[in-house]
């Protein structure tokens, strides 16, 4: 495939690339006089040459909103420590309502066993406003942490906005999560408002989780107010102390925007390693803003009125990623269930009724539906899908070609492949390029992505490293917890000195499209969501039964995804039925259902 002689083209161009954000953009440069780019290895290469022009371009054709316009782009372009956009004050949740358009649905919100509902902007801004509100009487200040331990429904969306607009740093933990793995994250940001949901739904069920939230509450010293979202339970009695969500929600509130300067922290995201507790990763409110835009309203050609759901939890990146679609004008879809529940066709289910022009899915899921013979696009209605996207993990070339088969012969299958490093893409889609099966279409504006070999030589048409030489807007602030800095560089710039490494194996061809091979380190990877193994160690090691464990995950050309836990029993114990059973409780408890290994031996 490398090379373009054997490439199978599955789509030569999106339908209405002419009318694309990217290809508007172009024409928009060229009208200003910035840039006459020829294609879009041109405008790639520009972006990448000349930063200052390009992000400030950027910035000026979507309308960032600021106190002021910005003089200086990139003041320092060290990696780490890019200083982009100084002087400049902004706020994220206040770029989102600037999209607002009382006439269309904000978000579009349904969960296991529900019909889809709509929340209209003025209701997402009435109850954005009266959180805010709240948080501010509680005391809450621009820096303050705001906590959640909730699944993907309205609330948490109002929750990340209402702390963004008063500049609190939001950080969310999904409720699969054991209460362990929750209070290992909170307890190292100590928090001062925590909401907390009473469950979820999975495969059928309503997941109690009201004594865990309990736990959680209690264990965190720093929280002065806990907020409880009754989910599944409605308004049963709370805690003393506690508030349901309706009584935190102040009335008739106006929502105000607290100005914080570009590089002030919006949210946490956790990242474990295979050592330690897990780390928080801290992002900046400008970075989100400008790679949002760029990442989906340039390379996903997301439009206002247009309906973007990707099916995950809150406990992955690209939750957030939902959230910023709103950036666009588009309508968030929200899920709160299994993808696999009454059947392995509910995302394809879900997509149908709520209309979503954007589909995201893991590829373990999208090669789930092609090993069971399943063809949506037979069985629903996906006439308003103009774009699937697949991550997570490498998709096989078969999965392509099921795609244009199975689901829609006029799609455009996109493959993105970022990270929660950097909260977005490094390599993904481009609405002017060709679809070539098992093939990123293209390196992303302004990121200087590239393959090097392991002594730091530029590849092309060969695998290496997938290492970023030049700074991104959206790349880490800083870890949380880490005042000299030593572990944001030990986890990307030990490598190559001042070179962003990510852990992909990655191909860059002479085609400037990608193919990305899976990790090069040890984190787990498993269905599309990264894992620290450990979080897997401190569960399983505190069994007196086990001396030590090793989990490893392994990626096969097929899709699959195999991860054995091998164990050092201590003296005396054996490895029986009870046992096994024991290991797989304690990682579920402690970590999560996804935790739990394939085998144990």
């Amino acid at each position: 495939m490398v090379g373009g002689g054997n490439a199978a083209v599955l789509l030569e161009r999106m339908p209405g690339a002419a009318d694309s954000a990217m290809a508007r953009f172009i024409a928009w440069l060229s009208d200003g006089g910035r840039l006459d780019a020829a294609d879009y290895e041109q405008l790639w290469t520009w972006s990448v040459e000349h930063p200052e022009e390009f992000w400030a371009a950027l910035w000026d054709f979507f309308g960032v909103r600021s106190t002021s316009h910005p003089e200086t782009v990139l003041a320092d372009r060290s990696m780490p420590g890019a200083t982009w956009f100084p002087g400049v004050r902004l706020n994220y949740a206040e770029q989102v309502f600037t999209q607002a358009n009382p006439q269309r649905a904000a978000l579009v919100v349904t969960a296991e066993g529900r019909d889809p509902v709509e929340v209209s902007w003025t209701e997402l801004r009435r109850s954005v406003a009266g959180l805010a509100a709240s948080l501010r009487a509680w005391g809450v200040k621009p820096g303050d942490r705001v906590g959640a331990y909730l699944p993907n429904i309205p609330e948490a969306v109002v929750g990340l906005l209402a702390a963004a607009s008063v500049g609190a740093v939001w950080s969310c933990v999904a409720p699969d999560y054991g209460t362990q793995s929750v209070i290992d994250r909170f307890a190292q940001i100590e928090p001062v408002v925590l909401l907390v949901t009473d469950g979820y739904h999975w495969a059928g069920k309503r997941v109690d989780r009201r004594a865990e939230a309990t736990e959680i509450a209690a264990a965190l010293a720093s929280v002065r107010q806990v907020v409880s979202v009754g989910h599944l339970f409605g308004d049963e009695p709370v805690p003393s102390g506690w508030l349901r969500w309706g009584d935190a929600v102040a009335p008739d509130a106006e929502l105000a925007f607290e100005p914080v300067p570009f590089d002030h922290p919006l949210w946490i995201l956790y990242s474990s390693g295979t050592t330690g507790l897990p780390k928080g990763i801290v992002h900046g409110h400008g970075g989100i803003i400008l790679e949002h835009l760029k990442w989906l309203g340039l390379h996903n050609d997301v439009r206002p009125g247009d309906r973007f759901f990707w099916y995950t939890t809150t406990a992955w990146v690209v939750w957030n990623v939902i959230v910023g679609s709103l950036l666009t004008g588009a309508t968030a879809v929200l899920y709160d269930g299994s993808p696999a529940w009454p059947a392995k066709d509910a995302v394809w289910r879900v997509a149908a009724q709520t209309g979503a022009t954007h589909l995201g899915l893991s590829a373990g899921y999208v090669t789930a539906c092609q090993k069971a013979g399943l063809r949506p696009g037979t069985t629903h209605d996906l006439s308003a899908v103009r774009c699937i996207m697949s991550t997570g993990s490498p998709l096989p070339v078969d999965a392509w070609h099921w795609v244009y088969d199975a689901v829609k012969a006029d799609v455009w299958l996109d493959a993105p492949s970022g990270g929660t490093d950097v909260a977005g893409a490094y390599v993904g889609g481009c609405p002017l390029k060709p679809v070539v099966a098992g093939e990123m279409q293209c390196r992303l504006l302004g990121t200087r992505v590239e393959a090097w070999s392991d002594d730091g030589k530029p590849l092309v048409d060969e695998v290496g490293e997938l290492v970023v030489t030049a700074a991104m807007p959206s790349m880490p602030l800083y870890f949380w917890g880490d005042p000299d800095g030593r572990r944001y560089h030990d986890a990307y710039f030990d490598t190559f000195p001042g070179v962003w490494r990510h852990g992909d194996f990655i191909t860059i061809t002479s085609r400037g499209t990608a193919i990305v091979h899976g990790r090069s380190d040890s984190t787990l990877n498993r269905h599309g969501v990264r894992m620290g193994s450990a979080d897997i160690y401190a569960a399983v090691e505190e069994l007196p039964e086990i001396a030590e464990s090793l989990v490893i995950g392994a990626e096969f050309p097929d899709g699959r995804y195999y991860m054995p836990l091998f164990v050092v029993l201590a003296e005396g114990s054996v490895l029986d039925d009870d046992l096994t059973a024991r290991i797989k409780a304690t990682i579920r408890q402690r970590c999560s259902p996804r935790h739990v290994p394939d085998e144990i031996m």
